[in-house]
Protein backbone atom coordinates (compact mmCIF):
# COMPACT_ATOMS: atom_id res chain seq x y z
CA UNK A 1 0.00 0.00 0.00
CA UNK A 2 1.56 3.29 -0.99
CA UNK A 3 -0.14 6.56 0.73
CA UNK A 4 0.68 10.26 -0.67
CA UNK A 5 0.73 12.81 1.69
CA UNK A 6 1.18 16.40 0.42
CA UNK A 7 0.54 19.97 1.17
CA UNK A 8 2.10 23.27 2.37
CA UNK A 9 4.92 23.84 4.79
CA UNK A 10 3.51 23.60 8.30
CA UNK A 11 0.25 21.75 7.05
CA UNK A 12 0.70 18.75 9.41
CA UNK A 13 1.09 16.48 6.85
CA UNK A 14 4.52 15.54 8.13
CA UNK A 15 2.94 14.79 11.31
CA UNK A 16 0.60 12.84 9.67
CA UNK A 17 2.63 10.74 7.33
CA UNK A 18 4.25 9.46 10.27
CA UNK A 19 1.57 8.64 12.12
CA UNK A 20 -0.29 6.68 9.29
CA UNK A 21 3.23 4.94 9.16
CA UNK A 22 3.34 4.03 12.38
CA UNK A 23 -0.97 3.00 12.05
CA UNK A 24 -0.22 0.85 8.79
CA UNK A 25 3.50 -0.38 9.79
CA UNK A 26 4.67 1.27 6.75
CA UNK A 27 8.11 2.90 5.81
CA UNK A 28 7.85 6.58 5.98
CA UNK A 29 9.69 9.28 3.82
CA UNK A 30 9.22 12.98 4.21
CA UNK A 31 10.81 13.55 1.16
CA UNK A 32 10.62 17.33 1.57
CA UNK A 33 14.42 16.91 3.19
CA UNK A 34 15.78 15.42 0.38
CA UNK A 35 15.61 19.33 -1.18
CA UNK A 36 16.33 20.74 2.41
CA UNK A 37 19.18 18.37 2.10
CA UNK A 38 20.54 20.07 -0.91
CA UNK A 39 19.31 23.44 0.07
CA UNK A 40 21.65 23.06 3.40
CA UNK A 41 24.28 21.88 1.22
CA UNK A 42 24.38 25.49 0.06
CA UNK A 43 24.00 27.36 2.41
CA UNK A 44 27.43 28.76 2.93
CA UNK A 45 27.30 30.96 -0.78
CA UNK A 46 23.39 30.91 -1.37
CA UNK A 47 23.79 33.70 -4.00
CA UNK A 48 26.91 32.81 -5.98
CA UNK A 49 26.39 32.57 -9.53
CA UNK A 50 26.72 28.96 -9.63
CA UNK A 51 24.29 27.95 -7.90
CA UNK A 52 22.40 26.11 -9.93
CA UNK A 53 25.07 23.88 -11.04
CA UNK A 54 26.28 23.31 -7.09
CA UNK A 55 22.51 22.69 -6.89
CA UNK A 56 22.49 19.73 -9.08
CA UNK A 57 25.95 18.42 -8.28
CA UNK A 58 24.55 18.09 -4.48
CA UNK A 59 21.30 16.69 -5.46
CA UNK A 60 22.83 13.80 -7.30
CA UNK A 61 25.47 13.06 -4.71
CA UNK A 62 22.51 12.85 -2.08
CA UNK A 63 22.37 10.06 0.18
CA UNK A 64 20.52 9.06 3.63
CA UNK A 65 23.03 10.13 5.69
CA UNK A 66 22.60 13.90 4.61
CA UNK A 67 19.36 13.51 6.15
CA UNK A 68 20.25 13.54 9.59
CA UNK A 69 21.10 16.79 10.92
CA UNK A 70 17.02 17.58 11.32
CA UNK A 71 17.63 20.89 13.39
CA UNK A 72 19.61 22.21 10.65
CA UNK A 73 17.47 20.59 7.86
CA UNK A 74 14.17 22.12 9.51
CA UNK A 75 15.02 26.05 10.04
CA UNK A 76 13.02 28.28 7.86
CA UNK A 77 16.24 29.59 5.98
CA UNK A 78 16.78 26.27 4.63
CA UNK A 79 13.38 25.98 3.98
CA UNK A 80 13.72 28.76 1.60
CA UNK A 81 16.84 27.51 0.45
CA UNK A 82 14.91 23.90 -0.79
CA UNK A 83 11.84 25.74 -2.58
CA UNK A 84 15.11 27.82 -4.63
CA UNK A 85 16.87 24.21 -5.20
CA UNK A 86 13.26 22.44 -5.78
CA UNK A 87 12.80 24.56 -9.26
CA UNK A 88 15.84 23.25 -10.99
CA UNK A 89 14.33 20.71 -12.85
CA UNK A 90 17.87 18.45 -12.87
CA UNK A 91 17.30 18.75 -9.16
CA UNK A 92 13.95 17.18 -9.36
CA UNK A 93 15.26 14.39 -11.44
CA UNK A 94 17.88 13.37 -9.59
CA UNK A 95 15.38 13.25 -6.49
CA UNK A 96 12.64 11.40 -8.45
CA UNK A 97 14.14 8.32 -9.14
CA UNK A 98 15.07 7.83 -4.87
CA UNK A 99 11.51 8.75 -4.51
CA UNK A 100 10.00 6.20 -6.21
CA UNK A 101 12.77 3.45 -5.29
CA UNK A 102 11.07 4.35 -1.56
CA UNK A 103 7.67 3.80 -2.32
CA UNK A 104 8.06 0.75 -4.65
CA UNK A 105 9.75 -1.11 -1.88
CA UNK A 106 7.93 -4.79 -0.61
CA UNK A 107 4.53 -3.62 1.26
CA UNK A 108 4.16 -0.18 0.41
CA UNK A 109 5.42 2.76 2.24
CA UNK A 110 3.85 6.50 3.14
CA UNK A 111 6.00 9.48 1.75
CA UNK A 112 4.52 13.03 2.40
CA UNK A 113 5.75 16.38 0.08
CA UNK A 114 4.45 18.27 -2.18
CA UNK A 115 4.20 16.29 -5.48
CA UNK A 116 3.89 12.56 -4.06
CA UNK A 117 0.23 12.33 -5.66
CA UNK A 118 0.83 14.50 -8.38
CA UNK A 119 4.16 13.18 -10.23
CA UNK A 120 6.27 10.57 -7.58
CA UNK A 121 3.01 8.17 -7.21
CA UNK A 122 0.57 9.52 -8.78
CA UNK A 123 -0.85 5.41 -8.71
CA UNK A 124 -0.37 5.99 -5.15
CA UNK A 125 -3.42 3.64 -3.57
CA UNK A 126 -4.28 6.88 -1.20
CA UNK A 127 -3.54 10.33 -1.72
CA UNK A 128 -4.21 13.16 0.75
CA UNK A 129 -3.48 16.88 0.44
CA UNK A 130 -3.37 18.38 4.09
CA UNK A 131 -3.60 21.99 4.53
CA UNK A 132 -4.44 25.02 6.61
CA UNK A 133 -4.52 28.46 7.10
CA UNK A 134 -1.09 30.23 6.57
CA UNK A 135 -1.27 31.51 10.12
CA UNK A 136 -2.09 28.72 11.97
CA UNK A 137 1.10 27.33 10.57
CA UNK A 138 3.48 30.26 11.22
CA UNK A 139 1.95 29.34 14.92
CA UNK A 140 2.68 25.88 14.17
CA UNK A 141 6.21 26.11 13.19
CA UNK A 142 6.91 28.99 15.76
CA UNK A 143 5.88 26.75 18.55
CA UNK A 144 8.31 23.81 16.91
CA UNK A 145 11.39 26.37 16.80
CA UNK A 146 10.87 27.55 20.10
CA UNK A 147 10.67 24.25 21.67
CA UNK A 148 14.17 23.52 20.47
CA UNK A 149 15.15 26.96 22.72
CA UNK A 150 15.54 28.74 18.97
CA UNK A 151 14.31 32.83 18.51
CA UNK A 152 11.37 33.31 16.32
CA UNK A 153 10.55 36.54 14.65
CA UNK A 154 6.83 35.75 14.12
CA UNK A 155 6.16 38.05 11.46
CA UNK A 156 9.25 36.83 9.61
CA UNK A 157 8.37 33.98 9.56
CA UNK A 158 4.72 34.34 8.44
CA UNK A 159 5.97 35.94 5.02
CA UNK A 160 8.50 33.22 4.93
CA UNK A 161 5.52 30.67 4.37
CA UNK A 162 3.52 32.48 2.20
CA UNK A 163 6.46 33.29 -0.35
CA UNK A 164 7.33 29.52 0.09
CA UNK A 165 3.97 28.38 -0.95
CA UNK A 166 4.02 31.12 -4.00
CA UNK A 167 7.40 29.59 -5.07
CA UNK A 168 6.39 26.31 -4.87
CA UNK A 169 3.04 26.78 -6.45
CA UNK A 170 4.57 28.67 -9.04
CA UNK A 171 7.32 25.97 -10.24
CA UNK A 172 7.15 24.88 -13.72
CA UNK A 173 8.92 21.79 -12.74
CA UNK A 174 6.60 20.84 -9.68
CA UNK A 175 3.31 19.46 -9.54
CA UNK A 176 1.87 21.12 -6.17
CA UNK A 177 -1.05 20.72 -6.20
CA UNK A 178 -4.13 18.65 -5.32
CA UNK A 179 -4.14 15.44 -7.33
CA UNK A 180 -7.85 15.34 -8.55
CA UNK A 181 -8.61 11.57 -6.68
CA UNK A 182 -6.98 13.14 -3.51
CA UNK A 183 -8.58 13.84 -0.49
CA UNK A 184 -8.88 17.09 0.79
CA UNK A 185 -7.83 17.67 4.51
CA UNK A 186 -7.86 20.94 6.30
CA UNK A 187 -6.32 20.73 10.05
CA UNK A 188 -6.57 24.69 10.71
CA UNK A 189 -9.29 23.98 13.77
CA UNK A 190 -7.94 20.09 14.48
CA UNK A 191 -5.58 18.93 16.97
CA UNK A 192 -3.03 16.24 15.99
CA UNK A 193 -4.95 13.34 17.46
CA UNK A 194 -7.99 14.54 15.47
CA UNK A 195 -6.20 15.16 12.51
CA UNK A 196 -4.37 11.63 12.36
CA UNK A 197 -8.03 9.91 13.13
CA UNK A 198 -9.47 11.94 10.18
CA UNK A 199 -6.10 10.45 8.00
CA UNK A 200 -6.67 7.19 9.10
CA UNK A 201 -10.50 7.26 8.42
CA UNK A 202 -10.13 8.74 4.86
CA UNK A 203 -7.48 5.93 4.07
CA UNK A 204 -9.22 3.22 5.55
CA UNK A 205 -12.29 4.55 3.25
CA UNK A 206 -10.29 4.39 0.31
CA UNK A 207 -9.25 0.92 0.47
CA UNK A 208 -12.32 -0.05 1.20
CA UNK A 209 -13.94 1.26 -1.80
CA UNK A 210 -10.89 -0.28 -4.03
CA UNK A 211 -11.71 -3.77 -2.28
CA UNK A 212 -15.19 -3.36 -2.53
CA UNK A 213 -16.50 -3.22 0.38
Amino acid sequence: MIIAVDGPAASGKGTLAAGLAQHYQLPHLDTGLLYRAVGWALRDEPDGPDFEARAIAAAQSLDAAHLGNLEALTSANTGILASRVAVIGEVRVAMRQYQREFARQPGGAVLDGRDIGTVICPDADAKLFIVADSKVRMERRARQLEQRGLPVDRYALYHQIEERDARDMANPHGGFYKADDAHLLDTTLLDIEASLRAAIAIVDGTMARKAGL
